[in-house]
């Protein structure tokens, strides 16, 4: 800094090679001066023009800088003198803090009670790389999406008035895609419910935490589970739940279990339909000592069919739902699986006695979803293209289960083993059949040889046994992928077996789509 007939000149260090422009960074620079002390109030500034060329910037670089100060009244202009730092520049905040930057290590962040005792339970999500590949979860094919009929009726959305895509939307959700999902509903899964029950969310994610803020106070019993999902687990631990692991057998979720460990539990989480890691169904005795236990205890449950809809053997099988007459369940679906996941839109439907609760709710804090998302689906629902489009999917997939299947029996035997229960959804489990293979040398492996696996392990959260073995997704890829995901996968396993930890020969390429 020096001084020049009176006035200041600043000896500024502008890089041209930064993302940030010449303006911003002037402006920052004088900002951060002011707000220092180091220019302290009352002191005058030089001329735009003085500071355009002892900067080396033009004039209008320097006039946009005095006018964003300015406008922040950290400096003040006076006609005919010039331009000074404001008298009130600083006074905000406490002069000993200003400039002050400590240490790191002292550096806290305080997080309320309940999501920082909920953070150190929290387990990361799988991974879902951009690219599909072997074995990826829970992602549907790309390349068969309608996207041309997607697109057109998005042009025709963008074409309506501009009140009707400009504005904001419902809360609950738009009137039409509520009313499209309850027809879809009542004709495919025979759920049986009025539009006002629907409420439209961005995907179940936030289905799950609106729920469970609602109907949880900290520290209520969940039955959860075990093995169970990651996502809706986590969400149910952030709102506070005393989550209770109740063990998943052939026939699902084991209500005796559940009962004798908490029977006055507040929510039950399930996935009946294809349980989620395992995919066994829950029986029908099952099914009814749930709707019974919660009935009793007054109790909620909360039905994730996140892919109920993909069974390659015969019909989907009827939801809880569809069972419930003592109006205990809350559905949650999802269009990330049917559809694809960056739609980010899932639903619940809330049963009658919670529909003004949550209808309360939804109005008094939440926005609601992108309007334009929701419009689209809703046509692409009452149009028919989603259930032409479900149907297309069940083949395609069936087909890659099969290729899986057959790819299995030829490389897998002797290695892993595939439960016979019904094929459905989206991956398939495999234990593992040799005493010398185990997830953690396992996984790292597969990982290597750039495949994207997940331990049956990372599901468990309790104390029950969970048989070892790998979550393995089969339809984000075609059949030669998946028989060469599989190739690779039995070279790492007999890789493991002969006590060779590292990468199979060929594997540098990650099995996906076809060259």
């Amino acid at each position: 800094m020096k001084r020049s007939s009176g006035e200041l000149l600043f000896d500024l260090r502008i890089d041209r090679s930064l993302p940030a422009s010449v303006t911003l960074q002037v402006y920052a620079a004088l900002r951060g001066l002011i707000l220092a002390g180091d220019l302290p109030a009352g002191r005058r500034l030089p001329s735009s023009r003085s500071l355009a060329l002892d900067l080396d910037i033009s004039r209008t670089t320097a006039v946009a800088v005095y006018d964003r100060l300015l406008s922040e009244g950290l400096i003040e202009a006076r006609t005919g003198s010039g331009s000074y730092v404001s008298a009130q520049a600083g006074t905000d905040l406490p002069q000993e803090i200003i400039g002050v930057e400590p240490p790191p290590e002292t550096l806290t962040t305080r997080l309320s009670t309940t999501i920082g005792a909920a953070s150190q339970r929290f387990r990361q999500r799988l991974p879902h790389p951009h690219q599909p590949r072997a074995f990826v979860t829970g992602l549907p094919d790309f390349d068969s999406f309608p996207l041309a009929i997607w697109a057109r009726l998005t042009a025709s959305h963008w074409r309506s008035t501009r009140g009707r895509i400009l504005g904001y939307t419902e809360p609950e959700g738009d009137p039409d895609l509520r009313r499209a999902i309850a027809d879809h509903l009542r004709a495919n899964r025979g759920v049986s419910c009025d539009p006002e029950q629907v409420f439209i969310t961005a995907g179940a994610q936030q289905a799950f935490d609106l729920i469970g803020r609602v109907l949880l106070n900290p520290g209520d019993p969940v039955w959860f589970e075990n093995p169970g999902a990651i996502g809706a687990r986590n969400s149910l631990i952030a709102c506070g739940a005393d989550l209770v692991p109740v063990p998943v057998d052939h026939e699902g979720l084991d209500v005796g279990e559940g009962l004798a460990r908490a029977p006055a539990f507040r929510l039950a989480f399930v996935t009946p339909s294809h349980q989620h890691p395992t995919g066994a169904e829950m029986s029908l005795a099952r099914r009814a000592a749930l709707l019974r236990a919660a009935y009793d205890c007054d109790g909620w449950i909360v039905e994730d069919d996140y892919d109920g809809e993909f069974r390659y053997d015969g019909r989907p099988l009827p939801t809880l739902k569809s069972a419930d007459r003592a109006d205990r369940v809350i559905y949650v679906g999802t269009f990330s699986k049917n559809l694809f996941p960056a739609l980010r839109l899932g639903f619940y439907i809330a049963p009658p006695p919670l529909v003004d609760v949550f209808s309360h709710l939804s109005r008094a804090f939440l926005q609601g979803v992108s309007l334009d998302s929701q419009a689209v689906l809703a046509r692409f629902i009452a149009e028919g293209h989603f259930a032409t489009h479900l149907r297309r999917m069940r083949e395609i997939y069936a087909a890659r289960h099969n290729a899986f299947t057959d790819a299995a029996a030829a490389r897998l035997t002797g290695l892993m083993a595939l439960p016979s229960r019904p094929v459905a959804g989206f991956h398939r489990i495999a234990t593992f059949a040799h005493p010398a293979l185990t997830e953690t040398g396992v996984v790292p492996g597969c990982e290597a040889a750039g495949l994207v696996v997940s331990g049956l392990d990372r599901f468990r959260f309790g104390p029950d046994p969970c048989p070892a073995g790998l979550v393995l997704g089969v339809t984000a890829i075609p059949p030669r992928a998946i028989q060469r995901g599989v190739d690779v996968l039995a070279s790492v396993l007999e890789a493991q077996i002969s006590g060779q930890i590292s990468s199979p020969p060929g594997s540098a390429r990650p099995p996906g789509r076809p060259a």
